[in-house]
């Protein structure tokens, strides 16, 4: 065969190779966020082996869009039978005083008990949802294939239902979100998702506190040492009233790095003391 031809069939096989993947079946939107959800619990164990830092910077903005506050906060995060635990060790770029820590120290001594006495996945405030349990109760369309980030994903959209049975504010807020999310096929890990509010929320009727239409949250994730997967960075702009009068508008992003894994020793985690190895 010429070395043209050869040229020739080698580009006709990799022009193939995207055909036939774009032929596979598109599994079910639904299974496949129950496998992330199996998938999840199934790492719960190694994700507990692992600490790492984060880092907050919060803006508050005035009504122009102008930052009139800035605040940062730096954590150390660990796993408690599957519930994150954020030891604060900075504010505003200073290590905690003596005092300081000693009352972070006692509080995260109570959230361990805490969380070690919660249930598995369910909220230690009992006001939050995970994304597995959001996406549960909404509309679900336009499934497609994606690279994002080096991923082979399934994206998807959803949208909350008026009709679905919540309970509690964070579920009853579902009802009022929209959003995409980008699945890797393969691992059956979420790498990044964005969701808005398309509407207003109203807390007590408005009178208690409201989110306004537009807020939004985008949240990242990777495979860490390839054997796990944690959160690596997230993003929140929000609009709120409370109690009617006081608008607060707030612009927050959170970096995660320096994982490294650890163990809690049974005793040594009532004083909320990471071993680290």
């Amino acid at each position: 065969m010429h070395k043209s031809a050869y040229v020739f069939a080698a580009l006709i096989c990799m022009q193939a190779v995207p055909i036939l993947r774009a032929e596979e079946p598109m599994p079910d939107v639904r299974k496949l966020m129950a496998d992330v959800r199996e998938h999840q619990r199934a790492l719960d164990k190694v994700r507990e082996n692992y600490t790492f830092s984060d880092s907050v910077n919060i803006d508050t903005l005035d009504g122009k869009g102008n930052v009139k506050k800035h605040e940062s906060f730096e954590h150390e995060v660990f796993y408690v039978n599957t519930h994150a635990i954020e030891r604060v060790v900075k504010k505003d770029g200073k290590p905690l005083d003596a005092k300081e820590d000693e009352k972070e120290t006692g509080r995260i001594k109570k959230m361990v008990e805490k969380a070690e006495k919660t249930p598995p996945h369910t909220a230690l405030d009992g006001n939050s949802i995970s994304l597995t349990r959001m996406i549960e109760m909404m509309d679900l369309g336009n499934p497609r294939r994606v690279n994002f980030r080096g991923h082979q994903t399934i994206a998807f959209d959803f949208v909350g239902r008026k009709d679905a049975k919540t309970h509690g504010i964070a579920e009853d807020a579902s009802k009022k979100l929209r959003g995409t999310v980008w699945v890797d096929e393969a691992a059956r890990e979420i790498v990044h998702c964005e969701i808005s509010f398309y509407d207003n929320f109203r807390i007590g009727g408005g009178l208690v506190a409201s989110i306004e239409k537009g807020s939004n949250f985008a949240f990242d994730q990777e495979l860490i040492n390839h054997e796990v997967w944690l959160p690596t960075a997230s993003h929140i702009e929000m609009n709120a009233r409370a109690l009617l009068a006081m608008k607060m508008r707030e612009r927050v992003d959170e970096r995660f790095y320096d994982y490294k894994k650890f163990g809690v020793e049974t005793q040594s985690s009532k004083d909320a003391r990471v071993v680290k190895k």
